[in-house]
């Protein structure tokens, strides 16, 4: 691409009716980058919402085997994107190259990771009871089950990884995956950037044959409320605050037909030091946890925002090392304005908590996020201070001092849903503390030991979702594969005869799949 069009992605044309330009901006600078936007009319948004209903029973009836080639296609497409598209995304993000480059990597990755997943065929989730005509008192008929995609899915991207979790991202790739045609709303953080990985999904739709408006893309501030509402979309996907969140969530249940919104929102991410581990290696805890809470200027989904410790001599000495750490931090570019003034609104109430004690970090000024440090009573957790549970997105975290065990208890159990908590300690005190693990599992959709959240592994078995309000459906994941589950229903079949049966349920098990067959797994075919 050699030149920003602008216009939005609507059943594959490139349409542009409206006559509200919307600009991108450079990140660390502020001046407004070449080209425009053209901000999606609501004639428009009903025309990409149509056009992926279109798409869907072509899309979704595909072999699976065709699917899994679109997204290889599209990684293809990603890693060939050359170095004027990871300028651009710097520009846009004031994210480093490197940071770019390796986002790029994992957001590739993650298709071909679903696409594996279309190839070995779990996610039908295929089972299958067959008829017992001689049972008594009544027979059992055949009844066979696996799951379809729920149909066409709005998706809005996030501001902090314009890669990974934005335009081609987690919500896109899953969605796509279980067969639902995908309207895109493009973040008004890093439009450019969507544009260039727009163009690379289009390239790769036409090059494996799918149909016009498998994937759209739209521009614009509040359009996003025509999309959710609109009939043809039956699901939502988000990342973003607490509040837009909760917005799009309401907007679906208010819908003639409500539809699922699978939001991921705020977390505080706790980490619990344990006395044993601040003895042995109080200093290098204060180091790597300084480190964590300011990687990426602090943006992450999973910085810690509170740390807690059992009050000790060796506790008070961490402090004081944590505090020299966090003080020695040095102030980065944030995302956008927006989210800079955002973090100074956050500061701001810390500031002015009467229960809250600044430790460190220069006052905030100019264009630049400066690492803060704040200590809380413990107060403000039992007593269910709200304040204490609103995520400061930036480089910003907030200790707490616990009594004994039973105060850590109490200070657990006062906490929000989130999506990690990590307990650092030694091997013995470790299991002296096991009891933290029932506890943070009511919690939380991820526990670390001897590690720290920041840093997403894309597996089959990685969960980055948790109790609201870290999400708004704590049962499922916008991370790893098991998040194309979001985007699937079960359907049963009974008393079909086999060859009207989807390949997937056939007697022959023509895919070779594994399926629960009168309660066993199996991947062979059935006898007569």
């Amino acid at each position: 691409m050699t030149q920003i069009l602008g216009q939005n992605y609507i059943g594959g044309q490139r349409l542009g009716a409206g006559n509200v330009q919307l600009h991108s901006f450079d990140a660390t600078t502020g001046e407004a980058l070449p080209g425009h936007f053209i901000q999606a009319t609501q004639d428009e948004v009903d025309a990409a919402a149509k056009a992926a209903g279109a798409a869907y029973p072509i899309y979704r009836n595909l072999p699976a085997a065709r699917r899994a080639e679109f997204l290889e296609a599209i990684a293809d497409e990603l890693d060939a994107l050359g170095d004027d598209f990871v300028s651009t995304v710097c520009r846009e993000t004031a994210l480093p190259a490197g940071r770019i480059q390796g986002e790029r990597g994992r957001t590739s990755g993650q298709m071909r990771l679903f696409a594996k997943v279309l190839r070995r065929g779990d996610f039908y989730g295929a089972r299958i009871d067959r008829a017992l005509p001689d049972r008594a008192p009544l027979p059992r008929p055949d009844l066979r089950q696996f799951r379809i995609a729920v149909g066409p899915v709005a998706v809005f991207g996030a501001s902090n990884f314009p890669l990974a979790f934005s335009t081609a991202g987690g919500d896109t790739a899953s969605a796509l995956a279980a067969g639902c045609p995908v309207v895109f709303k493009a973040h008004s953080g890093h439009m450019a950037t969507a544009e260039w990985v727009a163009d690379a999904i289009m390239r790769a739709a036409q090059r494996t044959g799918m149909p016009a408006g498998v994937f759209n893309m739209i521009y614009g501030g509040g359009v996003g409320e025509w999309l959710v509402k609109h009939p043809a979309i039956q699901a939502v996907g988000f990342t973003g605050s607490l509040k837009g969140g909760n917005a799009l969530c309401k907007m679906a249940a208010q819908r003639p037909q409500p539809i699922p919104v699978f939001a991921e929102m705020s977390s505080i991410n706790p980490v619990i030091i344990l006395p044993q581990a601040l003895q042995v290696r109080g200093e290098t805890i204060a180091k790597e946890l300084a480190g964590s809470v300011t990687l990426g200027c602090g943006q992450f989904c999973t910085n810690p925002g509170l740390i807690i410790g059992l009050r000790s001599a060796d506790f008070s000495a961490f402090l004081q090392r944590f505090t020299a750490q966090m003080h020695d931090q040095p102030a980065q570019t944030m995302l956008n304005a927006g989210a800079l003034a955002s973090y100074a609104s956050g500061l701001q109430h810390l500031h002015a908590h009467p229960g809250v004690e600044h430790l460190a970090g220069n006052p905030q000024q100019g264009k630049q996020a400066q690492p803060q440090l704040f200590k809380a009573d413990v107060s403000l957790l039992l007593n269910g201070d709200e304040l204490l549970q609103e995520e400061v997105f930036g480089p910003a975290t907030i200790v707490i001092e616990v009594a004994d065990q039973a105060q850590l208890v109490a200070a657990l159990n006062g906490l929000r849903g989130q999506l990690t908590a990590t307990v650092l300690g030694e091997a013995d005190e470790l299991l002296e503390y096991s009891w933290l693990t029932g506890l943070l599992q009511e919690k939380v959709g991820r526990i670390l030991l001897n590690g720290y959240p920041t840093g997403v592994e894309v597996t089959d078995t990685m969960v980055h979702g948790g109790p609201y309000p870290a999400t708004s459906d704590a049962r499922g994941t916008s991370v790893g594969t098991l998040a194309i589950d979001r985007f699937l229903r079960p359907v049963c079949f009974q008393n079909y005869p086999d060859a009207l049966l989807p390949e997937a349920l056939q007697d022959a098990n023509p895919l070779g799949i594994a399926r629960l067959v009168d309660g066993e797994h199996t991947r062979t075919a059935l006898g007569n």
